[in-house]
């Protein structure tokens, strides 16, 4: 299927692995693709042609070696000036930074889209993921994959609203909320108010911690808990001996506390504002197009958002490696003019205010909907 092409980058050897997954015979009705199916793979093709899916080495040594010496920075801050409030917050907003650079590294190495072979780019996640940054690959994996496929729905684990977070988004889920009386505890039109104090500060102290650690307690291999558990020795280590036991934890919790608010800000604003339902069935290129937008680009934005501003085409290709990103746009810019589809491009400002905007309207809708059901009822 054009899904299954899009995901995998080694064809050959995923089909030689496939015949263990067999179940049956897809109907011939559902074997025919749409044109604008059909076009995609041509414009894929063209990409691949192009060579915009091959990785370029010093693009990614530059980023491992500069995510280590922003972290050996952070520290030798603290070992040289002390712990006084001002080397302390520049050490921790340094360090935050280079644990967040280290997430948009290993979200290459994650999609496969550096190596050919799929060990080496699982290795180098692991590396980039789990030791430098302290998080688990497999459970991004297990989080991040299935957004791709299905983005911006309620089964999408990358926006898992409103459940567990408190939140609503889109037009549907509020209307069917507010229509049937659910979350009457939650004042969802104060969203876009009380989404300051909640996510952005706490997502990674906190909602990824605890989640983490019970994949770590349910799902994660030995692997995977040897190199978490080697990233808090490590930090343990070096941070206890600047700060002593307490004041290595508080300044963990408020290096994740910054890093929070960078991933949280940095990534919503690519899908939040966008079409967001239960479940909807489309083309590949369509979905895509519809749930997801860009923010402007430019050499610094580029690297503060990890290429990820340039969102619509690592969403048409999620295994082309980030720096080609670019080079793909006015193709991609072409198709979608084609088709009719919907390319958004917006200032990195304005994505930020339509996170706020759309939780806003999405909150509206549920009290609306609510109050015009009781009205009915009454």
């Amino acid at each position: 299927s054009i899904v299954f092409e899009t995901f995998h980058k080694n064809m050959k050897f995923v089909r030689g692995h496939m015949g263990q997954f067999y179940i049956g015979d897809i109907v011939d009705e559902e074997k025919e693709l749409k044109e604008i199916e059909k076009d995609f793979l041509r414009l894929r093709e063209k990409m691949i042609e192009k060579g915009f899916f091959k990785a370029n080495p010093l693009f990614y040594i530059f980023h491992t070696v500069h995510i280590i010496l922003l972290e050996i920075l952070g520290i030798f801050i603290l070992y040289y000036f002390g712990s006084g409030w001002i080397p302390w917050i520049l050490s921790a907003v340094i360090i935050a930074i280079s644990q967040q650079q280290a997430g948009w590294t290993h979200h290459d190495y994650g999609h496969r889209s550096v190596f050919k072979s799929r060990k080496h780019n699982q290795l180098l996640q692991d590396f980039t993921t789990t030791f430098l940054k302290g998080s688990m690959a497999s459970w991004w994996n297990s989080r991040h994959f299935p957004h791709h496929s299905k983005p911006n729905n309620k089964n999408d684990p990358d926006t898992p609203f409103p459940f567990p977070f408190p939140f609503m988004l889109g037009k549907t889920i509020p209307t069917e909320w507010g229509k049937n009386h659910w979350g009457r505890w939650i004042p969802f039109h104060h969203q876009h108010q009380y989404f300051f104090i909640t996510l952005p500060p706490f997502a990674i102290p906190i909602i990824f911690h605890i989640e983490q650690s019970w994949f770590a307690l349910t799902k994660a291999s030995w692997w995977d808990v040897a190199l978490l558990t080697s990233y808090f020795v490590r930090y343990i280590s070096v941070f206890t001996q600047l700060l002593g036991f307490w004041g290595a934890f508080r300044f963990y919790f408020f290096m994740r506390v910054l890093e929070s608010h960078y991933i949280i800000w940095c990534t919503l604003y690519n899908h939040i504002p966008m079409e967001y339902d239960i479940e909807r069935f489309q083309d590949w290129p369509s979905l895509q197009a519809a749930t997801g937008c860009n923010v402007t680009s430019n050499w610094f934005l580029d690297w503060a958002l990890g290429h990820l501003n340039i969102h619509v085409e690592h969403h048409f290709f999620p295994t082309m490696p980030r720096h080609n990103f670019s080079k793909a746009t006015p193709y991609v810019k072409e198709f979608c003019k084609k088709w009719g589809l919907n390319y958004t491009l917006k200032s990195v400002w304005t994505g930020f205010a339509d996170i706020i905007r759309s939780l806003k309207k999405s909150g509206e809708i549920w009290q609306e909907t609510w109050e015009m059901s009781s009205i009915k009822q009454d």
